[in-house]
């Protein structure tokens, strides 16, 4: 069906098949706001058209379509699939969406190491090796593997590091990892210390216990004292930890359970993650939805989008019966290559964990109902300090960031009456005029977003802030009269004479005095919020640039010189600094590089001098 072709309901809806599929809402700018699955396509999308709805938010959809396109699938396992991934890709406004799409970390054992690793690991799971988790947070991985190196002494190293140490690192002198670097442990020894490790992140303490008992038993027949000192300090701390542990382990139940809040404005889903029967942490999540309040439906929603996006335990319990419930559980199956149940109906452990969930669940509606309050308070605050006619939405704030004009970048942030926007926010890989040209700097950025927002494809902020003073405000006042759009409202944040916080001075267009709120301003608080927010993204992005330039030897830009001629030029020479500081006689000497390749590596590195 051609886009430019007159929608004509009736038609449509005569024409549609009875077999599964997924529809999609469009409105007037031809914009996905809504995506549903049907198992009869015909009986779905006819129920929009042909009565009245009551239900707040279908009838504030059915006013803005405009036109329905259908894909019609083989089965309805397909359809949930195909809506899932519409979903993830279009974030349609009516749809039941997840804010929070960032993967779960992990713990990593690089098992086809001689000697393996243990490491931080957030994304895909495609290397060889093993992986444990997911756990709740980054926080939870830290003390894991904080625990692990007290515990088993097992290298945290990257393989680089490992490979080129001569003498062991500040690791062994602190007693956290033996130095198979350097060969003080055997492969065998290592291997068990590995052995015990994975063990333990498998929940196998007693089993861990015992081996530390024969190791330490054997250690001291062959009057190894040392060592069975060694075991005897691990099971010490073994049974320390087992000692902290607040719920118990039952079993080896790999489990999430799923406790759901809500006061019709606001809607909190908790994940509980048992692995090995014991609690590791929790999640909090807010779906954003559109005048949605059923609780099944809610928590349908969350299961297929939350799941079908990561792999699922072998159990979910949930508060409430779900329509895609028998659907889910086999698609999920068929994906993770376990069976998996979702349940609602449970008892004993289950049904305190669940009540745990639903308890973290209001909490977490509380603080979130409780933050909201807050940010609108200073939203009206600031809305009357810079004497609008009613609050501002959305505000945007830029930053730049650099060290001696390198690697420069700066920063948006977007805040809208729900706090920090964060799928919104962006960063700026500048090339300003001069190095460290701040004002150039801030007029390439804001030329590059606002050209954006004025072909529409970004929306307008009520308020941007600029971090920084008249100048600042100059440039961005220069960009946006070039863009006409020079009737935004402005203001630059400078941090006043004394550089203290609650000093700030904000200077506005036509203002030739600098604005001051009161230290304990709801309205500065605000605007404190966002600088420092745009300050920190900024600085973040700068950091990961300059770290990825200096990663890169300028030897790698050099044409014949490969990674086997860069390393023995490096080991000959000491280092990048010896390599520049060679002439193209004792370059020539270096095994493989010839004269012509000598004086192109010259050149290379004397081009700026």
């Amino acid at each position: 069906m051609s886009d430019d072709a007159l929608f004509e309901v009736k038609p449509f809806l005569r024409s549609l098949t009875h077999r599964p599929g997924v529809y999609r809402m469009l409105d007037g700018k031809h914009k996905i706001i809504y995506v549903g699955k049907a198992r009869d396509l015909k009986k779905r999308v006819s129920s929009y058209f042909n009565r009245t709805h009551d239900a707040p938010k279908t009838a504030a959809m059915m006013e803005r379509v405009e036109r329905v396109e259908v894909t019609v699938a083989n089965t309805e396992a397909e359809a949930l699939i195909l809506e899932y991934s519409l979903i993830k890709q279009h974030k349609p406004r009516f749809n039941i969406l997840l804010r929070d799409d960032k993967s779960y970390p992990y713990i990593y054992a690089s098992t086809q190491h001689d000697y393996p690793r243990l490491k931080f690991h957030r994304g895909p799971r495609k290397g060889k090796g093993r992986y444990f988790g997911p756990y709740p947070s980054t926080s939870a991985v830290r003390q894991t593997l904080n625990e692990l190196e007290k515990l088993f002494l097992i290298r945290n190293c990257a393989d680089n590091f490992f490979r080129n140490r001569t003498r062991p690192c500040l690791q062994y002198q602190i007693k956290r990892c033996t130095a198979p670097c350097v060969n003080l442990i055997s492969t065998q020894q290592y291997a068990e210390d590995i052995d015990a490790a994975i063990l333990f992140l498998d929940g196998k303490n007693k089993s861990v216990v015992n081996t530390f008992v024969k190791r330490m038993e054997r250690a001291a027949d062959v009057q190894d004292y040392e060592h069975a000192a060694r075991f005897r300090d691990q099971i010490s701390k073994l049974r320390e930890i087992e000692a902290r542990q607040l719920v118990r382990r039952a079993g080896k139940l790999d489990l999430d359970i799923l406790g759901f809040a809500s006061n019709s404005a606001i809607h909190c889903v908790t994940v509980l993650f048992i692995r090995n029967g014991s609690v590791i942490g929790s999640r909090d999540h807010f779906p954003r939805l559109q005048g949605e309040t059923d609780r099944p439906k809610i928590i349908n929603a969350f299961v297929a989008q939350y799941y079908l996006g990561r792999d699922a335990p072998s159990e979910i319990i949930i508060e409430t019966d779900i329509a895609d419930g028998e659907l889910l559980k086999r698609e999920l199956a068929e994906r993770v290559g376990h069976k998996v149940q979702i349940r609602s109906r449970v008892r004993g452990d289950r049904l305190r964990w669940l009540q745990m969930a639903r308890t973290n669940a209001e909490q977490g509606l509380n603080l979130k109902a409780a933050s909201n309050a807050t940010i609108k308070r200073q939203f009206a605050a600031l809305g009357e300090a810079l004497q609008l006619e009613e609050a501002p939405q959305r505000l945007e704030c830029f930053d730049v960031s650099h060290t001696s004009g390198e690697a420069t970048v700066a920063s948006c942030v977007v805040f809208n009456t729900a706090g920090p926007l964060k799928s919104d926010y962006r960063r700026f890989n500048l090339s300003p005029p001069a190095a460290g040209d701040d004002y150039g700097a801030m007029s390439e950025a804001l030329q590059r977003r606002y050209a954006r927002v004025k072909k529409g494809e970004v929306p307008l902020p009520d308020i941007l802030f600029v971090d920084g003073g008249k100048g600042q405000l100059a440039e961005a006042m220069k960009v946006l009269g070039e863009l006409e759009l020079d009737w935004l409202k402005v203001v630059a944040v400078a941090k006043g004479r004394s550089r203290r916080p609650g000093a700030e001075q904000l200077f506005q267009p036509g203002e030739s005095r600098a604005m001051t709120l009161a230290p304990d301003s709801q309205a500065l608080l605000l605007i404190q919020q966002i600088r420092d927010e745009a300050h920190r993204f900024a600085i973040t992005g700068h950091r990961q640039r300059r770290a990825k330039a200096r990663r890169t030897s300028r030897l790698e830009e050099i044409p014949g010189l490969g990674p086997k001629r860069r390393r023995e030029l490096l080991r000959q020479f000491g280092g990048l600094q010896g390599v520049t500081a060679a002439g193209i006689d004792d370059l020539v000497q270096v095994h493989g590089i010839s004269r012509k390749l000598a004086e192109t590596i010259y050149n290379t590195l004397h081009l700026d001098h």
